[in-house]
């Protein structure tokens, strides 16, 4: 929020923006042809059409959503213009209309810049998606390799199976799986961590925007009420505004709100009807039986066939 409370005068870093530096700028503000939705449209399709096969569905993902923070950014630039213009036109108005369109204005315009920073806390979550894509362009290589080999030895052993060369593609063969197991397995950690690390900038970036809005909106409605709505017959004279400190002092409130606001301290919480973890859904083999106790299944044979023990042993 800025701390001259009024679209009219100057514009001044609140303390939130000193003291919180935000996140590097989205890499897709500044560009050329950023509003062309023909270049959007271009820059999606042909995304998927060069690169690596198996990292052709995530680039076409990456480069839509370059193209959707774009839309983001023409939303909160309107958004802006929007609050200006309410600015101006509410200043030829009554006392209580020209006030309060002003103060309206300084909200509005808020949620556009709030709109701006989600923009490029929002990149953070395509830029990590860019990390998942980047692995496995590195792993399509090394299954190439190993598809290349296979088909070569197929293709030996029809043409001619006593050629010696066999020997030589088979050893290439083994050397081609192990390292295809490597960066198969930096490919399975890498997509799970990078995956939550994405979607967590993301959903975080969400939540902290709409309940900031939702903030907004409460105190552009305790505004409103600062407008004698009552109808007047001819002639007759509305009673002075003075509601001048009122509404500054809205202003500032919804700046402290929106200031000391945190992630932690979020209003929405999932209210989940059931609770489970990653060690609840996923499986390990010999570590859990058929019916579920947790009990492997040698467990469950030596426990069967266990001796009785003897009950007339006296237990101190």
């Amino acid at each position: 929020m800025h701390r001259t409370y009024s679209l009219r005068s100057s514009r001044a870093p609140s303390a939130t923006q000193l003291s919180s530096p935000a996140p590097p700028p989205a890499s897709t503000k500044g560009k050329l042809f950023g509003k062309s939705s023909l270049v959007g449209s271009i820059r999606r399709t042909t995304a998927g059409s060069f690169g690596p096969e198996l990292s052709r569905k995530l680039a076409t993902l990456i480069k839509a959503e370059k193209n959707l923070e774009r839309s983001f950014e023409l939303v909160a630039r309107e958004r802006k213009t929007v609050a200006k213009q309410l600015s101006l036109w509410g200043e030829e108005n009554d006392d209580d209309v020209s006030d309060v369109t002003d103060k309206l204005g300084v909200l509005i315009y808020e949620i556009g810049e709030l709109e701006d920073q989600f923009i490029d806390k929002y990149d953070q979550y395509r830029i990590t998606l860019k990390s998942i894509r980047n692995i496995e362009a590195s792993v399509q290589p090394s299954r190439d390799r190993k598809l290349k080999i296979t088909d070569e030895i197929a293709h030996l052993k029809y043409k001619d199976p006593q050629s010696p060369k066999l020997a030589v593609l088979e050893q290439e063969l083994v050397r081609a799986e192990a390292e295809s197991l490597v960066a198969e397995a930096q490919l399975s950690n890498i997509t799970r961590e990078k995956l939550k690390a994405a979607f967590n900038y993301q959903f975080e970036s969400l939540i902290e925007l709409s309940e900031k809005l939702a903030s907004i909106a409460g105190y552009g409605k305790a505004l409103l009420a600062l407008l004698d709505d009552s109808a007047v017959t001819p002639g007759e004279t509305r009673p002075a505004y003075d509601g001048y400190e009122t509404s500054k002092q809205i202003i500032i409130d919804a700046e402290n709100a929106l200031a000391s606001w945190t992630l932690d301290s979020a209003a929405v919480k999932p209210a989940l009807s059931i609770r489970r973890t990653a060690d609840d859904v996923y499986h390990h083999g010999a570590e859990e039986n058929i019916d579920g106790t947790g009990a492997s299944a040698e467990e469950g044979w030596a426990n069967e066939h266990a001796p009785a023990e003897n009950t007339d042993q006296v237990v101190v």
